[in-house]
């Protein structure tokens, strides 16, 4: 005799999260290349700071299931 289960079976997944922000800032600089460089430079020095009003968009994707 089989028995009927309704007993659902629940498998564990990984949601990663995107935020992406984005910020327009003026730079002076003599080149494109300089301008690039310092602005990564005040940014990785906290000097320009991107905050949750700065959010342009939100992803959700499924990393790894097991």
């Amino acid at each position: 005799m089989m028995i009927k289960s309704d007993k659902k079976v629940e498998k564990v997944f990984q949601i990663e999260i995107v935020e992406m922000l984005s910020n327009l800032v003026e730079i002076s600089a003599e080149n494109e290349q300089e301008a690039l460089l310092k602005a990564q430079e005040l940014y990785r020095n906290e000097d320009i700071v991107l905050y949750p009003d700065d959010l342009i968009d939100t992803k959700f994707n499924i990393f790894k299931y097991d």
